[in-house]
């Protein structure tokens, strides 16, 4: 019983390790296509550019497409996991590891990795 415990615990590890190792560092737009990149240099994966459109920023798990009308959150494996209309969220300005900013109007608009909205505050004026 105890040795299928440690060989468990083992195994968690290792899978936390590999989880670990798929964050984004850095993604290069080339062509037709985005790699994506982890902290070592080694490429993680890569996209068409046609299913992502173009990339306006990512965060250590997630990256942000611009594409037919939409802003799109994809993760590290390339799936969707959530989608805002550009007209809703205005022009991304800046992503972080956990939140996306943007500009709507006279408006900054603050939203998770999920694209909720978290937050607001009046824009300064151009």
């Amino acid at each position: 019983m105890k040795k299928g415990r440690i060989i468990i615990a083992l195994l968690a590890l290792l899978f936390a390790g590999i989880a670990a190792a798929q964050e984004i560092s850095y993604i290069e737009s080339d062509g037709n296509w985005h790699r994506l990149y982890d902290a070592k240099g080694k490429k993680i994966c890569g996209f068409a550019r046609s299913s992502v459109g173009e990339v306006v920023g990512w965060g250590s798990t997630f990256f942000v497409g611009k594409n037919t009308g939409f802003y799109r959150i994809f993760d590290v494996k390339g799936r969707v996991k959530a989608s805002q209309s550009i007209s809703n969220v205005g022009e991304v300005l800046s992503v972080t590891a956990e939140t996306i900013t943007s500009r709507k109007g006279n408006w900054i608009l603050i939203w998770d990795k999920n694209f909720k909205k978290i937050g607001s505050r009046p824009a300064p004026s151009r």
